[in-house]
């Protein structure tokens, strides 16, 4: 089991977190993240958010999620300790576990191996 410790706070958006399932259809909206590059967002039947590309295929008038994606992030303080349940180093975001069972997405320049 990894730990990491965040070394800066993480706040997490105001919106609801999206939870995507092979096959689901959704919409690309504007274009990719500027901060965020390997994202898009996208609106579906159930709400919007920021999706890896790499989850998503098709053109712009039909594009189905290839890999279930949940956009849920997990707030964070600096000094707090997380367990990393799985990591996507390629988008720069870590799956953590908080002490108390909270569970989200973290940036990784946020943390650091404990």
């Amino acid at each position: 089991m990894t730990r990491v410790v965040a070394h800066t706070h993480h706040e997490i958006p105001e919106r609801p977190a999206l939870r995507l399932d092979v096959g689901d259809e959704v919409g690309v909206v504007g274009e990719r993240d500027p901060q965020w590059p390997e994202f898009v967002f996208v609106k579906a039947a159930l709400g919007s958010g920021w999706v890896p590309a790499r989850h998503l295929s098709g053109d712009s008038g039909h594009v189905v999620v290839e890999m279930p994606y949940d956009t849920t992030e997990l707030s964070t303080s600096a000094g707090e300790s997380l367990e990393v349940v799985r990591e996507d180093r390629d988008s720069g975001w870590l799956w953590c576990r908080s002490e108390t069972g909270r569970e989200g997405w973290v940036p990784l320049s946020t943390v650091q191996e404990a």
